[in-house]
């Protein structure tokens, strides 16, 4: 008997893998009537408390918490550019023109992000490089390689 390929439209649960769900709360014939299956009262029948265990995240049984004990310093800026480093030795083997869209065609960079060319490697021939900021130390090793840099 041939085998059926696999694919999206045949694909099955395994039988008694998938049971129903329990459907709390629909009368004392179902079973989980009334208090739904968590007895009476206590801190387990309670809503969003789960009794010892287990409970309200970072809820330290009535001691100060930790995230509220630690004090809290700096300040994270919304406005905060990081770039993706690239570095002369990466772009060594490329020639022509150097722009983000062909860095992220070689796979160097991720599009559409910023990123900056660092000083770190040797370049063998002279390069254009566009829309890219570019350190001090890059820039003059380009110049020196005979390219230029257009920002």
């Amino acid at each position: 008997m041939p085998t059926e390929k696999i694919s999206l439209n045949n694909l099955t649960a395994a039988p008694g893998s998938h049971r129903n769900r329990k459907r709390l709360g629909r009368g004392p014939g179902s079973g989980t009537g009334k208090t739904s299956g968590k007895g009476n009262k206590g801190s387990k029948a309670r809503a969003g408390h789960h009794g010892p265990g287990g409970g309200k995240p970072h809820f330290e049984g009535g001691q100060m918490p930790m995230t509220r004990r630690i004090p809290k310093r700096g300040f994270t800026n919304p406005f905060r550019v990081s770039y993706q480093v690239v570095g002369l030795a990466d772009i060594a083997a490329m020639s022509g023109e150097i722009t983000p869209e062909t860095l992220a065609a070689a796979g160097i960079i991720r599009a559409r992000r910023p990123a900056k060319l660092l000083a770190n490697g040797e370049l063998t021939g002279p390069v254009t490089v566009r829309g890219l900021k570019v350190s001090a130390g890059a820039k003059a090793k380009i110049e020196a390689a005979g390219g230029k840099v257009e920002e």
